[in-house]
C-alpha cells in the first residue's frame, strides 16, 4: 500500500488563502460598521443643519420689521460663526479646510496621514458654523472627509493591517456621500471614478464601498427622510432629435466648468495673501456680505437646495435667473476661498439647475413646440457641471438622477455630460480635486510646513 504524497506547498498555500479570507470577511464586517457609524453622523449633522437653517432665515426675516438692531444680529451671527470656523481650523486641524476630498485622495496615495482624533470633532463642529452661516458650501464635503477619518478610526480601532486602510478610507468616504444626498449609487461610482488612481481594486474592497454607501444611506433615511433630496417633477425626452440641445448645452457648461476651476485657485490665493494674519476683517467682511445679500436675495446664499427647488418651480424669469446665476457664482467663489470647510458639490448643483433651467427658458422661447419643459435643462444642468469641474461625468450623472428621480433623462444627460467632460479636457482643465490637492503639497513645501499627522 502506497503512501499518499503530502506537499507542503499545497498546505501552505491553503493557509495562506484560509487566511486571507478571514482578513476579506473581516474587511466587510467593518465596513459595515464603517457605514453604521458614517450615516449616523451624516444624519445628525443634516438635522443640526437643518435646524441653524431655519433660525438664520427666521434671523433674517427680522431684519426688516426690527430696526437697526435685527441687522446688527444678523451680520454679527454671519461674521461670528465664520470667525469660529476659520479660527478652529486653522488653530487645530488645518487640513479639514474647504470640502476636504483632496485631502482623502492624499491618504490614499500615503502623502497625507487622516488624523481622526483632531479631524472627526473640528470638522464636524467648524462646519456646522461655516455651512449654517449662510455661506455657499455643501454638506457632503464635510460628510465624506468625515465618513474616511471614520473609516481610519475603526481600522485603528481594531487594529486592521496597514493594508486594509485603503478601502476602509473609501468606504466611509461614500457612504458620506450617501449620507448627504440620499444616493448611494453615486456614493460608490464616485470612489470608483473620481478616486481610481487612489483606489486600491479588488472583489472585496468594491464590496466594501458598496455595502458602506448602502448601510449609510440607509441610517439617514431611517432617522431624517427617505425622499429624494431635491423634490420635483420627473420628465421624459419626448423626441430623440432634441438630443442636439444637450450636446450645445454640454459646450457652454464646459466653459463654464473651465473658469469655476481656474477661479477657485485664484480665490484661495488671493485669500491666503490678503487675509492671512487677518481673522477678524475677513470674518466681518464675509460675514457682512452674505447677511446684507442674504436678506434682499435669499435665493443668493446657502447650499443651494432651497435655491434650486425655487428656480425648478417656474418662479423665476429670464432676467434674474441670468443674475441669481452670476450672484451663485461669485459667492461661491468667496465662501470657498475664505478657507472654512465646506462642500462645493451642492453649490456646483445649484448653479448648474440655474443656468439649465435659463437655457431651457431661451430655448422654450426659440422652440416652443420642442422643448416641453425647462426643468429638463435643469436636471442636465446639475450633471454637466459635475462633469465639467471634477471630470467624472458618470459621477454627475448618477448623482443628478438619484437626487431627483429623473430616470428618464439618462439619455440626455450621457451626451450633456460627456460632452462637457470632454471639452473641459481639452481646454486642459484639472480635476479641481487633483488641482487643490497639489495646491495644498506645494503651499506646505514652499512654506516648509511639517504637520504632525500622528498625533
Amino acid at each position: 500500500m502506497s503512501e499518499i504524497p503530502h506537499s507542503s506547498g499545497n498546505i501552505g498555500t491553503l493557509m495562506v488563502e484560509e487566511t486571507q479570507n478571514k482578513q476579506n470577511y473581516k474587511l466587510l464586517v467593518l465596513a459595515a460598521i464603517v457605514g453604521f457609524v458614517v450615516g449616523g453622523f451624516g444624519a445628525v449633522f443634516r438635522l443640526l443643519l437643518d435646524w441653524i437653517s431655519k433660525f438664520r432665515i427666521n434671523l433674517y426675516a427680522n431684519m426688516g420689521v426690527d430696526g437697526i438692531s435685527a441687522w446688527v444680529y444678523a451680520i454679527a451671527f454671519a461674521a461670528i460663526s465664520i470667525m469660529i470656523s476659520l479660527y478652529l481650523v486653522k488653530k487645530y486641524a488645518p487640513e479639514s479646510s474647504g470640502s476636504g476630498v483632496q485631502d482623502i485622495e492624499g491618504a490614499l496615495d500615503g502623502l497625507r496621514s487622516l488624523r481622526w482624533k483632531w479631524v472627526l470633532p473640528i470638522k464636524f463642529v467648524a462646519s456646522l458654523f461655516s455651512i449654517g452661516s449662510g455661506f455657499l458650501l455643501g454638506r457632503e464635503g464635510p460628510t465624506i472627509q468625515i465618513g474616511a477619518n471614520i473609516g481610519k478610526m475603526i481600522k485603528d480601532i481594531f487594529k486592521d493591517p496597514d493594508f486594509d486602510n485603503n478601502p476602509l478610507v473609501s468606504a466611509g468616504a461614500a457612504a458620506g456621500l450617501a449620507s448627504a444626498f440620499n444616493a448611494p449609487l453615486a456614493g460608490i461610482v464616485f470612489v470608483i471614478e473620481e478616486m481610481h488612481d487612489h483606489f486600491k481594486f479588488n472583489f472585496y474592497s468594491v464590496s466594501a464601498i458598496m455595502l458602506a454607501s448602502g448601510i449609510g444611506d440607509i441610517m439617514v433615511r431611517l432617522i431624517v427622510s427617505d425622499s429624494p433630496v431635491i423634490d420635483m417633477s420627473v420628465y421624459k425626452l419626448h423626441y430623440m432629435s432634441d438630443i442636439w440641445f444637450f450636446i450645445i448645452f454640454g459646450v457652454i457648461i464646459s466653459f463654464v466648468g473651465y473658469a469655476f476651476n481656474k477661479l477657485l485657485i485664484k480665490s484661495l490665493d488671493t485669500f491666503s495673501q490678503v487675509f492671512k494674519n487677518k481673522l477678524i476683517i475677513s470674518a466681518l467682511i464675509a460675514g457682512a456680505t452674505i447677511a446684507i445679500v442674504g436678506y434682499f436675495f435669499p435665493n443668493m446664499i446657502g447650499g443651494g437646495y432651497d435655491t434650486i427647488s425655487a428656480v425648478i418651480g417656474d418662479s423665476f424669469s429670464l432676467q434674474f435667473l441670468i443674475v441669481l446665476f452670476f450672484g451663485r457664482f461669485i459667492l461661491v467663489l468667496l465662501s470657498y476661498g475664505t478657507g472654512v470647510p465646506g462642500g462645493i458639490f451642492a453649490p456646483l448643483l445649484s448653479i448648474g439647475v440655474v443656468l439649465g433651467m435659463a437655457f431651457g427658458l431661451l430655448m422654450q422661447y426659440y422652440f416652443p413646440e420642442t422643448i416641453q419643459h425647462p426643468g429638463v435643462f435643469a436636471v442636465a444642468g446639475m450633471a454637466g457641471i459635475f462633469a465639467a469641474t471634477v471630470r467624472a461625468p458618470l459621477t454627475g450623472l448618477v448623482l443628478a438622477i438619484e437626487m431627483t428621480s429623473n430616470f428618464e433623462l439618462i439619455l440626455p444627460l450621457i451626451f450633456t455630460t460627456l460632452t462637457a467632460s470632454f471639452l473641459t479636457t481639452q481646454m486642459g482643465n484639472k480635476p479641481i480635486y487633483n488641482t487643490l490637492l497639489k495646491r495644498t503639497l506645494d503651499r506646505e513645501a514652499a512654506e516648509g510646513k511639517i504637520i504632525d499627522y500622528e498625533n
